[in-house]
């Protein structure tokens, strides 16, 4: 048996000199606003991703409900979301006063269940979100083949999938919009911060006017036009300058996150009450974190806490939380998100683990499952 004699974090930040020094480039320039260095990460996040353009601001919340409201939907619309996400995909929707309508997913992937958007479609949605959980692709051509017969926009919840590809494409690039989180626990960060990618050069001029008081372009604060309804979700030169130097390491850091998905595999091989939930790192999709499906997860992370070997559970089902609380029957239209959710478990995935710190976790599964009576 192996034993742990350092803290195993699920994730942290890493940020160094580059940061600093860009950060201090910034400050000596005096201008601390939304200006040239975010343009130069917009363009430059544009460029990794094979997008045409890309938006940055405040939050990937901020990415969601800009994206949303620039596609139109507003009061008497409905947009769906799947039932297994963090929260902020449904608020978004209704921040742009839009309803949230949630739907089941697949049990094998925890991304929305194509079949159950399809019925969930009536006369007023108006778009879908699905999300590639842990930068897992959703079922997207499906889901784009669905809404497409429809007239339905597809907005992608990208949060976990900065790099991720699927068939060759970076997820985020398949619908109208894809959206971007760069907040602490993600593959590059920028504090707090989110950034919009489309082909779409009507839909662009919509969200820059909608991120910054109506203005399709940086305006002066003076007596400037404002030709249209926006609002303040810019993202700062100072952000944009961590995002840069953090961005300046996007290749090696997903060639390790999916280094660390490998070294699962194989020190979790053979573990009948533990599964992995499925990546195709060989061809280019990218854990943003490693995450399982684990008989008596509660347990299990307790026992590795223990050890100092940290995890997090999976969120709860949106449907069973206090603002979109659903009402009688909930238990059949979200099954799979009420069996599998409570058993759905981020490992240990942070960049600075080796492959000997993976092993060490899988060890000390072992030793939990070894000695475990149901």
């Amino acid at each position: 048996m192996t034993t742990a004699t350092k803290t195993i974090p699920w994730w942290r930040p890493e940020t160094g000199d580059e940061e600093r020094d860009m950060v201090l480039r910034v400050l000596a320039s005096n201008y601390l606003n939304d200006g040239d260095v975010t343009t130069e990460f917009e363009r430059r996040v544009a460029a990794a991703l094979g997008a045409r353009y890309a938006v940055a601001v405040t939050s990937g919340t901020a990415a969601l409900f800009l994206s949303v409201a620039a596609l139109g939907a507003g009061h008497g619309d409905e947009v769906i979301v799947p039932d297994v996400t963090f929260i902020a995909t449904a608020n978004a929707v209704t921040l742009a006063g839009a309803t949230p309508v949630l739907v089941d997913v697949e049990p094998g992937t925890l991304t929305m269940d194509p079949d159950a958007f399809a019925r969930a479609i009536t006369p007023r949605t108006r778009a879908v979100i699905p999300v590639h959980v842990s930068g897992r692709a959703a079922a997207i051509e499906r889901i784009m083949e669905i809404a497409g017969a429809r007239g339905i926009a597809v907005v992608e919840d990208a949060a976990e999938a900065l790099g991720s590809r699927h068939r060759g494409r970076c997820l985020g690039t398949f619908g109208r919009a894809g959206c971007f989180s760069f907040s602490p626990n993600k593959t590059i960060t920028t504090g707090q911060g989110g950034l919009i990618v489309t082909d779409d050069e009507a839909l662009v001029v919509r969200l820059r006017e909608l991120k910054d008081q109506g203005r399709p372009v940086r305006g002066t604060g003076g007596n400037d036009i404002h030709a249209s309804l926006g609002f303040n979700f810019k993202l700062t030169n100072l952000q944009s300058a961590v995002g840069l130097a953090q961005l300046d390491r996007l290749e090696s850091r997903v060639e390790r996150l999916a280094g660390i998905c490998r070294a699962y595999r194989r020190g979790l091989a053979g573990i009948e009450q533990l599964r992995l939930l499925p990546f195709d790192v060989d061809s280019g999709e990218t854990p943003q974190w490693v995450d399982a499906l684990a008989h008596d997860r509660d347990a299990l992370v307790a026992h590795l806490e223990r050890s100092d070997m940290h995890c997090r559970p999976f969120w709860y089902p949106i449907h069973t939380q206090r603002p979109y609380l659903a009402g009688p029957g909930s238990e059949d239209r979200f099954a799979n998100a009420m069996r599998v959710g409570p058993l759905a478990v981020w490992l240990p995935s942070a960049l600075s683990l080796s492959d000997d710190d993976v092993q060490m976790v899988c060890d000390r599964i072992r030793d939990f499952y070894r000695g475990h009576v149901a």
